[in-house]
């Protein structure tokens, strides 16, 4: 049976993914009871937040947390809309934007998982991997300048296919025109693909291992399709953000499927 569920009043944010059997999604680390809407400071609640126009950045995590969601949401010049589609164990996610052409932007599912220590990540080996500076002491180089992000093939040198014990580290990393990621954790598997022709499709990966916040930090794994191919539309180069075409509309198409394994 599929099931998700959905806070309209809190974003709109997916608050259980129930595929092959079993819960996907992790509840958070309990920052927060009720909606956030409103708020200006993003607060971590798990699950899966639309993060829009920019995952990182300002604002961030987008502009879409922290608003009701009533079928569709608006940011600025823009309007969004999703339309769920459920089969044996599998869901559709089939998104509609409409703002003015040109507009450039990065979107984001931002699922947050419910995963154990050595559940694993699988990429196509060697696949270009941007890794941000939260990583850079673990990380067997010094990082160079103030540069945004640093290269490396997948898995990296960091082995962010697997989710490890608690080590004090966090990492966040984008795997650039990488569409389709699978989870294996528990004798399941979940794989995310997303589809959205002539725009650049990426995949979002984030890996506490205690190692955020500094004050109180906690344990937690992202796994994010993406449209673009960096965390802040700042620094998004001329190919590395989503594009409004002239018809003033795009849609694209998020399908997750699960199984026993």
């Amino acid at each position: 049976m599929t099931v998700v569920a959905v806070d309209a009043g809190d974003g709109g944010r997916w608050t259980s993914l129930q595929l092959a059997g079993r819960e996907w999604l992790w509840a958070g680390p309990g920052l927060i009871s009720g909606s956030r809407a409103g708020l200006a400071t993003f607060i971590d609640a798990g699950g899966v937040d639309e993060c829009f126009p920019t995952v990182r950045g300002t604002p961030d995590h987008g502009g879409l947390w922290n608003q009701p969601w009533d079928g569709y949401v608006v940011y600025g010049d823009a309007v969004l809309t999703r339309v769920f589609t459920f089969g044996a164990d599998t869901v559709a996610v089939d998104y509609h934007l409409q703002a003015p052409p040109g507009y450039r932007f990065v979107w984001a599912a931002h699922a947050l998982l419910d995963c154990m220590p050595g559940a694993t990540i699988s990429a196509p080996p060697a696949t270009e991997c941007r890794i941000y500076p939260e990583a850079a002491p673990w990380l067997p180089w010094s990082w160079p300048g103030d540069a945004p992000w640093v290269t490396a093939a997948w898995p990296t040198p960091l082995d962010l296919n697997t989710y490890g014990p608690s080590d004090g580290s966090a990492a966040g990393a984008v795997l650039v025109d990488c569409p389709t990621v699978s989870v294996r954790d528990r004798a399941a598997e979940l794989t995310m693909t997303l589809s959205c022709p002539g725009q650049p499709v990426s995949t979002a990966l984030w890996r506490n291992l205690g190692g955020f916040p500094a004050d109180a930090p906690y344990r937690s794994l992202g796994v994010e399709p993406m449209l673009g191919r960096v965390f802040d539309l700042a620094t998004a180069g001329p190919s590395d953000a989503a594009v409004v075409p002239a018809s003033g509309e795009l849609t694209w198409r998020l399908t997750l499927t699960a199984r026993p394994v």
